[in-house]
C-alpha cells in the first residue's frame, strides 16, 4: 500500500511494450519507482521495436498505471514524418496531462521528443506539479551534429534559448554524463543541487560473458573462426557509420577480420548500399535482434564500436555501453575527447578511442585489438568488474529512488 498520495507522472514517447534505448530505460525506471509510490505514464501506442502492435488504450503493468495518447505513427526515418509525429504527439500528450495531472503530483518527463518537455512544463506551471527532466539528447547539439541545423542559424538560437528556459522552470534536471552536466551548468548557471548525475545501467543479471564457441549467432553467420568487430544499436544521423565502412573497406584484405553490423535507422539504407557498391565480403549486417537475444549478440564479437560524429560530446551518452561492458566485451570508440564515453573507456582501460572521421586510426586499433589477444582479455575482466561494481542496475535503480523519495517526502 502506497504511503503518499501524490502521482508521479512519467511522459515519455517510448514506454512498455517498446524494446529500443529509452523506451526500455524509463519502463525499467518507472516501474521500479512503482514498487514504493503511485506511478502513471503518459505515453503513446508503439512505434518503434513494437511498430505494429497495438496496445490497449489503459492498462496496468507491473504495477503502473499506463494512458496511451493518440498520436500519429509515421516512418521515424523520414524528417517531415519525424516532425508530424512530435507535432501530434506533444498535442496529445498536452492535453490529456491537462485533464489528469494534479497540483504538488510529480511528472518525470523524457527529452524524446524534444517538444514534449517544453508541453510539461507548460502543464507543471499551470497545475502546480513538480518537475524532474530527464535528458536522454541535448538539444541543439544533437540538430547540430546531426547536420539538420546549423550552429549558427537562428532556429539553433531559438531552440537553445527554449532549452535554457526550460531548465530554469525545471526542479530537478537528470543527465547521464559529465560532459552533459557540464553542458546544463553552462547554459543555465544551476548549482549542483537541481543537476543530478545518474547514468544508464548495466544489466548484469541477464547480460554476462558468453564462451565463443557457444555463440549461437557467430556459428549461425559462419564467423567462428574470425576477428569479429561488432557495431549494435541505432544506425542513426549522429552515428559516424562513415568511417566504419571505410575502415572496413581499407581492411578488407585482411581475411581474419569481419564486421556485423546490428540495428536500424536512418543510415541503414546507404549502409547496405555502399557494403554492396564496395563489394565488401568482410562485412555482414543484420536488423535488429529481440531483447530476449541480448546476451547472445553482444557477445557475438571480439571487440565493439561504438561510434558518434563530431559534435556530439555532452550531446547524448550511449545506453549500450553499459551491456557492452557488462558481456565483457572490449570496446573500440569512435568519439570526442571529454565525452562520456572516451572517460569511461580511458578511465577502466576497457578499449581504445579514436577522434571521428578517422578510418584509418580505427583501422590501426583493431589490427592492435587482433594481435593482442591476452591484452583483450584483461580488458574483459575489468569491463564486468567496472559494470558490475559501478553501474549495475540496483545501484542506479537507488538514485531514482532516492531523488524521488525528495519529493515525496
Amino acid at each position: 500500500m502506497k504511503k503518499q498520495e501524490k502521482t508521479i507522472w512519467v511522459l515519455s514517447e517510448l514506454y512498455y511494450p517498446e524494446e529500443t534505448g529509452s523506451g526500455y530505460y524509463i519502463t525499467k525506471i518507472a516501474e521500479d519507482i512503482a514498487t514504493r509510490h503511485r506511478v502513471s505514464v503518459l505515453t503513446v501506442q508503439p512505434t518503434y521495436a513494437a511498430r505494429g502492435t497495438k496496445a490497449p488504450t489503459n492498462e496496468t503493468h507491473h504495477n503502473v498505471l499506463i494512458h496511451r495518447c493518440r498520436a500519429t505513427a509515421l516512418n521515424k526515418d523520414i524528417l517531415l514524418f519525424r516532425l508530424l509525429n512530435m507535432l501530434t504527439i506533444s498535442v496529445s500528450v498536452f492535453f490529456n496531462a491537462m485533464r489528469r495531472i494534479r497540483k504538488h503530483d510529480i511528472v518525470l518527463v523524457i527529452t524524446n521528443p524534444p517538444t514534449l518537455p517544453l508541453i510539461a512544463s507548460f502543464v507543471c506551471k499551470i497545475r502546480g506539479a513538480k518537475m524532474v527532466l530527464r535528458l536522454e539528447d541535448m538539444y541543439p547539439e544533437v540538430l547540430v551534429a546531426a547536420k539538420i541545423i546549423k550552429a549558427d542559424s537562428a532556429l539553433a538560437k531559438i531552440i537553445n534559448a527554449i532549452q535554457k528556459n526550460i531548465y530554469k522552470r525545471s526542479d530537478h534536471i537528470l543527465v547521464l554524463g559529465r560532459e552533459m552536466m557540464e553542458l546544463v551548468h553552462g547554459k543555465t548557471g544551476n548549482g549542483i543541487e537541481k543537476v543530478a548525475l545518474i547514468t544508464h545501467w548495466a544489466d548484469c543479471d541477464e547480460i554476462r560473458p558468453l564462451p565463443r564457441d557457444r555463440n549461437a549467432l557467430l556459428s549461425q553467420l559462419g564467423i567462428l573462426d574470425k576477428f569479429v568487430i561488432q557495431y549494435s544499436g541505432n544506425m542513426g544521423r549522429t552515428h559516424d557509420l562513415e568511417s566504419l565502412i571505410q575502415c572496413a573497406k581499407i581492411l578488407h584484405k585482411h581475411d581474419g577480420i569481419h564486421f556485423l553490423f546490428i540495428g536500424s535507422g536512418a543510415k541503414e539504407s546507404w549502409l547496405r548500399k555502399k557494403v554492396s557498391g564496395f563489394g565488401l565480403k568482410n562485412v555482414t549486417i543484420l536488423s535488429p535482434q529481440p531483447r530476449s537475444e541480448l546476451r547472445s549478440s553482444l557477445n557475438a564479437c571480439d571487440l565493439a564500436i561504438i561510434s558518434f560524429v563530431r559534435g556530439m560530446a555532452g550531446a547524448s551518452v550511449p545506453s549500450r555501453m553499459y551491456n557492452i561492458m557488462s558481456a565483457g566485451k572490449p570496446i573500440l570508440a569512435v568519439a570526442e575527447e571529454g565525452s562520456e564515453l572516451a572517460r569511461v573507456i580511458s578511465e577502466e582501460n576497457i578499449g581504445w578511442v579514436v577522434a571521428p572521421g578517422s578510418p584509418e586510426l580505427m583501422a590501426k586499433a583493431i589490427l592492435k585489438a587482433n594481435a593482442n589477444r591476452l591484452l583483450l582479455q584483461e580488458m574483459s575482466v575489468q569491463a564486468c568488474r567496472a559494470a558490475t561494481d559501478k553501474y549495475a542496475k540496483p545501484l542506479i535503480m537507488q538514485k531514482h529512488q532516492k531523488l524521488m523519495d525528495t519529493y515525496q517526502g
